[in-house]
C-alpha cells in the first residue's frame, strides 16, 4: 500500500514528466529511510535510443531515480520542507544488473548524515530483490525559487 501517490510526490519535488520517475512511496521513516517504487515500462522515452532491440534503462537515469527518492526523504524533513534538494555528488556508484521494461525497481534510501544545508544518503536500487545499483548521494538544499 502506497503512503505517497505520484501526485503527492509532485507536490513535494519539482520533477515533472518526462523526468519524474517515482510512481509511489511504499514506506518511510522520516529523517531515516524511504522505500519507493519505479515501474519501468516500454513506453519510457529513453528506450527508443537505449538500445533499440535490447532496451536497457541508462545507468544515469537509475541514479536520477535514486536521487528523486532521496530528495523525497530529505524534503519531508521539517527542516527542509518546501525547499529544493539538488544533487551535489555521487560517490562509489556501482551497477550490478540491467533494468529492462517490465521491471519493478525498488529504491532503498538510508539517511547517513544531515547538516544545516545538506544531506548524505546511501542509495540502493533492486529488481526482484537483486541489487542493480548502489551509490552514496550528497544533496545541497536551497530555498525554492519558483512555485511548482
Amino acid at each position: 500500500m502506497a503512503i505517497m501517490s505520484a501526485q503527492e510526490i509532485m507536490d513535494l519535488i519539482p520533477n515533472r514528466y518526462p523526468i519524474c520517475y517515482i510512481d509511489y512511496v511504499d514506506e518511510m521513516v522520516p529523517d531515516e529511510s524511504i522505500v519507493a517504487t519505479k515501474n519501468v515500462t516500454i513506453n519510457e522515452s529513453f528506450f527508443r535510443g537505449h538500445f533499440p532491440g535490447n532496451p536497457v534503462m541508462p545507468g544515469v537515469l537509475i541514479i536520477e531515480t535514486l536521487a528523486q527518492a532521496a530528495s523525497i526523504l530529505i524534503l519531508k524533513s521539517p527542516a527542509f520542507y518546501k525547499k529544493t534538494a539538488y544533487l551535489g555528488a555521487v560517490k562509489n556508484a556501482k551497477f550490478r544488473g540491467m533494468v529492462k521494461p517490465g521491471d519493478v525497481m525498488k529504491l532503498h534510501i538510508e539517511m547517513l548524515k544531515v547538516r544545516a544545508r545538506m544531506g548524505i544518503v546511501n542509495a540502493v536500487a533492486t529488481v526482484d530483490g537483486k541489487k542493480v545499483c548502489s551509490a552514496e548521494l550528497t544533496f545541497v538544499v536551497a530555498e525554492r525559487t519558483e512555485k511548482i
